[in-house]
């Protein structure tokens, strides 16, 4: 049979895809809200028509991981979470553990407490006073679980004073994965009934691209690891399944909301098994950071980030007025919580009454209960999404695609230094995906898989 090639009409859309990739990551600083919102709206329209148009599946594969080479050489422009991942880093090249020690403690008695020796610490105290200045949490302890603070480490190793070495070895990191989710995603989908081609909604999509790749979030490692839990239980290797559901948490921890969607899928005894081989993956590989006060600071990091962050909320920038008014002040401080409790109740919910506990079902089940915990959420950031924009190739569902389109309008917030959000787009955004939503919900999804 002989081997497709696309349209002169897919080959423009591609054509246009890279030129808005390439000024995205050389020529637009995040400050330039409309230059960035146009770019990623031509690469939001292409991707529209690629998939629309049907683009043949092996282009779409050689495409997404040409729109990745593109990021190789580029700072993150979009983000400056990269400063902190590389302080992270810089310590744990030194054997100094992150979660002691927050950097304003650190820069104010000069490292001493964290870097006895004199001579290592007047190493590493230049390059921490340089980057201190960059951070946007200088107050707050890391967040990073451990195997995104090995690869910190790791890549501060291989370049101590080099921002773009550094980078970019984190860029490998992150296109790897990017790899093995798109070998995941191409040998699940049949598995499951769905055509491969729909591997190409979620490595296509702008926001994965942007994001992940670009601005080297690790969702994307993330979302490789729940792959590889669920590629490996549809081969009945559930301990193996257990071990890299295990890694995903050490990555980030919000894959622990897989576990009870597992309870009625493997029976009582064998999910205890499964999950005590997956908390303990996450022990083990949290036991070089071991201290007293790790699980105090992590706790606060926790807590902080629930009681007092908000961004691109939904739910709680309904409820927020409502405490101004009975109160007089914010109240994140019960809100957020209770967002976060309600959150954690729904998905129970969810996997107590769920129909088909089927492994087949797994993604959309996890999809509604990633959904229900970001629209509780006080703070979602654009790269959060993307890995609702991944379970949901799975599914029927495309508004996850529709929300990871619309959260490029949070940018807004980022054009002057006080970071103001712009609530109109929000509300935009949110109407968006909340219309595709119910417009999904309820119409008569059949159980055959479609394009």
């Amino acid at each position: 049979m002989p081997a497709k090639f696309p349209s002169l009409s897919q080959c423009a859309a591609l054509l246009l895809s890279g030129g808005a990739y390439a000024a995205l990551a050389y020529a637009t600083p995040r400050q330039q809200f409309g230059q960035l919102l146009g770019l990623f709206a031509v690469a939001l329209g292409a991707y529209a028509w690629l998939l629309r148009s049907r683009l043949p599946v092996r282009w779409g594969l050689a495409a997404a991981l040409a729109f990745r080479l593109l990021w190789l050489p580029a700072q993150p422009a979009l983000s400056d979470d990269v400063y902190r991942f590389r302080w992270d880093g810089l310590l744990v090249s030194q054997g100094v553990n992150p979660f002691r020690f927050r950097p304003d403690e650190l820069i104010a008695d000069g490292a001493r407490r964290a870097v006895p020796d004199a001579a290592r610490r007047a190493a590493l105290l230049p390059e921490l006073q340089q980057l201190y200045r960059q951070l946007n949490s200088p107050h707050y302890y890391s967040v990073y679980p451990p195997v995104c603070q090995f690869a910190f480490g790791a890549a501060a190793r291989l370049f101590p004073t080099s921002e773009a070495g550094f980078a970019a070895c984190l860029r490998v990191v992150v296109l790897l994965a990017e790899v093995g989710t798109a070998w995941l995603l191409l040998a699940l989908l049949p598995l499951l009934g769905w055509p491969p081609r729909r591997a190409l909604h979620y490595l296509l999509h702008p926001l994965v691209i942007v994001e992940l790749t670009g601005n080297l979030h690790f969702e994307g490692v993330v979302f490789g690891f729940i792959l590889l839990a669920l590629w490996l239980l549809s081969r009945q290797k559930w301990a193996a399944s257990a071990g890299a559901l295990g890694l995903g948490v050490a990555t980030k921890l919000l894959p622990l909301l897989v576990l009870p969607l597992l309870v009625r899928r493997l029976g009582v005894r064998r999910f205890a098994a499964y999950a005590a081989i997956a908390l303990g993956t996450l022990a083990v590989l949290f036991g070089p950071f071991l201290s007293v006060d790790l699980f105090e600071n992590i706790a606060r990091s926790l807590k902080l980030y629930f009681r007092s962050f908000e961004f691109n909320a939904s739910v709680y920038y309904l409820l927020r007025p409502v405490g101004y008014w009975l109160t007089t002040y914010n109240q994140i401080a019960v809100i957020g919580p209770a967002l976060a409790f309600t959150s954690g109740l729904l998905g129970l919910a969810l996997a107590w009454r769920e129909r088909r506990p089927t492994l087949a079902a797994l993604p959309s089940a996890l999809l509604l209960m990633l959904t229900a915990y970001y629209a509780l959420a006080t703070t979602v950031h654009p790269w959060y999404l993307t890995l609702l924009v991944g379970v949901s190739v799975f599914t029927q569902f495309r508004f996850a695609l529709v929300w990871g389109g619309l959260a490029v309008l949070s940018y807004a917030a980022y054009r002057t230094s006080a970071y103001t959000e712009n609530l109109w787009l929000v509300a935009l955004e949110y109407a968006g995906m909340y219309a595709m939503l119910a417009w999904e919900l309820t119409r008569r999804h059949t159980t055959e898989p479609s394009e």
